[in-house]
This record gives C-alpha cells, sequence and structure tokens, in this order.
C-alpha cells in the first residue's frame, strides 16, 4: 500500500512539472526590457575595448562640370568597378571600425546649373549619384559634406548629395548637422565645418559644446584655408588651438590639396590639413597623402589610452592620376613623408612621383 502511495505521489509531481513546462514563458514588460537593455549597455561600455578610427582627406568623387572625357573621373567611374578606386588602401580601411573621408564634390542626376562664383579661377565638380558606391566598396563608414564644392549646383545638388548618402546608409557632416559613431554604448561626435577665418572658430566652439552633452569623445574635421601651401597660416594655427583649449579630443583639417604638418596641443593632436585622397579634381596633384590612424582603448565608459599613427600613400599609382590612392612602400619615402608631418622636413618629397 505504501508503495502505491508513493508511486502515485510521483506520477503527481511529474504530472506538475509536465503541466509547468508547458505553460508558455512569463512576458517581460517594456519597462523590464528597457531595464535589461539599459544593463546590457552598462556592462557593454564597462568593458575595455578599441575604437580603431582612419580619417583621410578630400575625396573629389567626380568631374570638373560632371565631364566624362576620356581620362577624367567620371570616365572611369563609368567603366572600372567601384571597389576599383579604394582597393590599394582597402585591407586599411576594412580592418577599422570607423573609416571618415571629406567628400568634396555633388552627386547628382539631373542636370542642375553651377552657382555663380566671385573667385577667380571658379570650378564647380559633380559626379553621378551612383558614384557614392565608390564610398561603400572602399569600406567607408561616414563623410563630411562641411566643404566648398558641396555647394557647387545650389541647394538642389546639396540635397541630391545629401540623399545619395543616406541612400547609401552613410552618416555626414555639414555646417550644421553633427553625425555620431558608436561601439559598444561609447558615442564619438564629429563636427564638420568650415574654417575660412580666425572667428569661425566660435561657431566650431558652440557645436562643440553641444555636442559634448550627447557624446564621450569629440572629433573636429574642419575645412578652410590656403590652397597649396605647406604651412598653416598663423590665424588657422590659433583658431585649431582654441578649438583644442574648449575641448576638442582631435582636430583634423583639408582644403589645400597638400599636405601640413601636424603637432600635438595640450595633449591633443592637430592635422592642419590631410591633403587629397581620391582625388577627381586634377590629373597631377602633388603625389603624396595620408592616412590618419586613431586607436582609442577604452574602458569603464572612459579613454584610457589614445594611439596615433600615420600611413604614408600616394594620392596615385599611375604615370598621371589614376583615382587610386595606395600606401608608400619605399621606406625612405615614407619616412619623408613622416618627418614633414612631425615638422623635421620642408617638403613631404624629392619628386612629386
Amino acid at each position: 500500500m505504501k508503495a502505491l502511495s508513493f508511486l502515485l505521489a510521483i506520477l503527481m509531481l511529474v504530472s506538475i512539472h509536465l503541466s509547468a513546462a508547458a505553460l508558455p514563458p512569463k512576458k517581460t514588460s517594456g519597462s523590464d526590457q528597457i531595464a535589461l537593455e539599459e544593463a546590457q549597455r552598462r556592462e557593454e561600455k564597462d568593458a575595455s575595448f578599441t575604437i580603431d578610427l582612419s580619417i583621410a582627406g578630400d575625396c573629389m568623387l567626380a568631374s570638373y562640370k560632371g565631364q566624362s572625357a576620356p581620362g577624367s573621373f567620371n570616365a572611369y567611374a563609368a567603366v572600372k568597378p567601384p571597389a576599383y578606386f579604394f582597393e590599394k588602401v582597402y585591407d586599411i580601411f576594412s580592418a577599422d571600425d570607423f573609416t571618415i573621408v571629406n567628400l568634396e564634390n555633388v552627386l547628382t542626376d539631373r542636370p542642375l546649373e553651377e552657382i555663380e562664383k566671385t573667385t577667380d579661377p571658379a570650378y564647380w565638380y559633380k559626379g553621378p549619384a551612383s558614384n557614392v558606391r565608390i564610398l561603400i566598396a572602399g569600406s567607408v563608414e561616414a563623410v563630411s559634406l562641411a566643404n566648398n564644392h558641396a555647394g557647387d549646383y545650389g541647394p538642389e545638388g546639396r540635397n541630391d548629395t545629401i540623399a545619395a548618402v543616406k541612400s547609401a546608409g552613410l552618416p555626414y557632416g555639414t555646417y550644421t548637422d553633427t553625425f555620431y559613431l558608436e561601439k559598444n554604448g561609447f558615442k564619438i561626435a564629429v563636427i564638420c565645418h568650415g574654417l575660412w577665418n580666425e572667428e569661425q572658430a566660435a561657431q566650431i566652439v558652440a557645436r562643440l559644446k553641444a555636442a559634448e552633452e550627447q557624446s564621450d569623445y569629440q572629433i573636429v574635421i574642419f575645412h578652410g584655408g590656403t590652397e597649396r601651401i605647406h604651412q598653416p597660416e598663423d590665424w588657422k594655427v590659433r583658431a585649431c588651438r582654441r578649438v583644442v583649449d574648449a575641448g576638442a579630443d582631435l582636430v583634423l583639417g583639408g582644403h589645400p590639396h597638400v599636405l601640413q604638418p601636424a603637432e600635438v596641443y595640450h595633449g591633443v593632436n592637430i592635422v592642419y590639413s590631410l591633403g587629397n585622397f581620391c582625388y577627381g579634381g586634377s590629373r597631377n596633384p602633388e603625389n603624396r597623402t595620408i592616412i590618419y590612424k586613431m586607436i582609442l582603448t577604452v574602458d569603464g565608459g572612459k579613454v584610457v589610452q589614445q594611439e596615433s599613427s600615420i600611413i604614408p600613400c600616394y594620392v596615385f599609382t599611375g604615370s598621371s592620376n589614376n583615382w587610386q590612392p595606395a600606401p608608400l612602400t619605399d621606406e625612405a619615402a615614407k619616412q619623408r613623408v613622416l618627418d614633414f608631418m612631425n615638422g623635421k622636413a620642408p617638403l613631404p618629397y624629392f619628386t612629386k612621383t
């Protein structure tokens, strides 16, 4: 009798267990789910990890007035696969977390008219919207549109360019739009702006202060100064240092179309000009550029180490511009670029080849 009672008790326990297993799992409330996600973000942010950044200079993925004459950028883009243009730097760009370049042209499929310019000589650059595929194929993750050619075809051209970039899923920066890059809950603000005179530093500082409220690290990418000079003007040095004094963690410049040296000011890296990179604006640009690298080590939600480096590159690898930047391989040539960027040599090259 005891054995029968014991057997009945076991069967009852099994039945209860099976019934409980058959019940649907308890639903997580919306507030519980938010709390779980927030805890996960805190856990990710508290862990130690690195953020690998690559930043390159002026990329003009277009031709003068949209022309497609033989040998022009647009002519190449019409017949070459999108991956062609960055294929020699793809290993670098694809291995990082984020690659940022300055996109210095209009992308549109409409027959828009050039805006009137007071500069002499004046230039206008545009390419088809499909040229945005070059960035995607090259593993570029974000672009600056804060430059003097994004408006070559007026508001319509600017809007078409933004539409092309957005369709490719690329964050972009303008004179008013700051973009943010995020990894494991750590947020980087990228403030893109013009710097055509010293007074514009105040505009950058105002944007920087606003971005500090929403980010953990702030990069300023500016466009301005005098073209084709290898040393920054005194006013530009003062302006960049003012931006650093206001809290910028990294300051990088463009527009001169040649390299200008770097400096470390109060522990912050400034590069006064990154030069050209993939540059459709000339068949024979100065043939030295760089990829600027910054690797951040984040621990407990804070940057505990910064490692900056420079990869010297050619702007082109043919007898004239074949629109294909590539790392320098000759050690002496690489060292001349590094010496120039560190203020130890007057020019980054001996010849333009």
